[in-house]
């Protein structure tokens, strides 16, 4: 591994960055067992339109499926009963109002401001959103992170390429790429999913980044609550290794159980079991015939989209995961 931090150093960093609050919620829901209780349609309309009357510009955000996975599960104080509608409703508060402080409901905006003139008005006008624009898109345009193909169960996959992950990151304009990356998945879900696939191809990870890190898990844990499904990575390098022993003790237990560190091999069987065309989805990074570089290069083979700086194919992304969305539905 790399000499340019050590875990002493990370240690200190993280401890400076996490708050004793940071993780409170999520911690209390780790004793949570799975199940469903009941919900019925006017508690349903109940939280919609508390919803609708606290965020009435990003209410709909959130779909009914995982307004319903909330609200129906045991109650942490007495796992025998539903979680009161108070408490469902609260933990929804709280997801929203994280979206309302970190600008996520105006995240995809900022792509299509990146990608024209920087002579056109609204980049004119709002000079320091331009800024922060073109930084997100900087990062989208290393290619790190993309949505590709879905499960047989219909969960949209988010692959990593950590190979591609800049040393020295903007870590603000990183956690703003992966804000942006997780709610286009989740517009692009299928009826009835509420929940995504994270698959790390790891073999070549840039130095940790203990800021990134712990701002990257705190949106995590914060603004994708029960969001992720597991998060597969092969294979087990020592960074990576170094990088889950600073975060496993910080990650709520429902979370650090989801992640899954494999070899090569490992994941190739698993991922021929998971995907929707089972061996014909394995990307050739893992071994297999699928070549996502077709799709997305790296940034050197890349020309600018549009007249400012996106070269990410971002809406040709978009449209093939609505497309895999529309073949799941019509095979269902």
């Amino acid at each position: 591994m790399s000499a340019e931090i050590t875990k002493e150093e990370a240690e200190k960093v993280i401890s400076e960055e996490v708050d004793d609050d940071d993780f409170k919620d999520a911690v209390e829901e780790e004793e949570v067992p799975d199940g469903n209780f009941p919900v019925t349609v006017e508690e349903m309309s109940i939280i919609r339109a508390e919803l609708a009357c606290e965020f009435p510009e990003d209410y709909s955000y959130l779909s009914d499926a995982y307004v319903l996975s909330v609200a129906s599960k045991p109650y942490s104080k007495d796992p025998t009963v539903r979680r009161p509608l108070e408490y469902s409703m609260e933990k929804l508060n709280h997801v929203m109002q994280w979206r309302a402080e970190a600008g996520a409901p105006d995240m995809i905006d900022l792509i299509a401001l990146a990608n024209g003139p920087e002579s056109a008005p609204e980049a004119i006008e709002n000079p320091e959103q331009l800024i922060k624009a073109k930084a997100m898109v900087y990062s989208l345009n290393y290619g790190s992170m993309y949505w590709h193909g879905i499960t047989k169960d219909g969960r949209p996959v988010l692959w990593l390429r950590t190979n591609r992950k800049p040393w020295y990151p903007d870590v603000d304009a990183e956690v703003n790429a992966l804000i942006v990356m997780a709610d286009a998945g989740i517009q692009c879900m299928p009826e009835g999913v509420t929940d995504f696939i994270c698959i790390s191809e790891s073999s070549y990870p840039p130095p940790p980044n203990p800021t990134f890190m712990i701002k990257m898990l705190k949106a995590l844990v914060k603004g994708y609550p029960d969001r992720l499904n597991v998060l597969m990575s092969a294979p087990v390098s020592s960074i990576i290794q170094f990088v889950m022993n600073l975060l496993l003790p910080l990650m709520p237990g429902r979370l650090a159980s989801k992640v899954v560190l494999l070899d090569v091999e490992g994941i190739k069987s698993d991922l021929k079991e998971l995907l929707y065309n089972g061996e014909e989805d394995i990307p050739t990074f893992f071994g297999g015939s699928c070549n996502h570089d077709e799709f997305y290069p790296d940034e050197s083979y890349c020309e600018n989209r549009g007249q400012g700086t996106l070269k990410f194919d971002w809406y040709g992304m978009v449209e093939r995961l609505e497309n895999a969305k529309k073949e799941f539905e019509a095979n269902k």
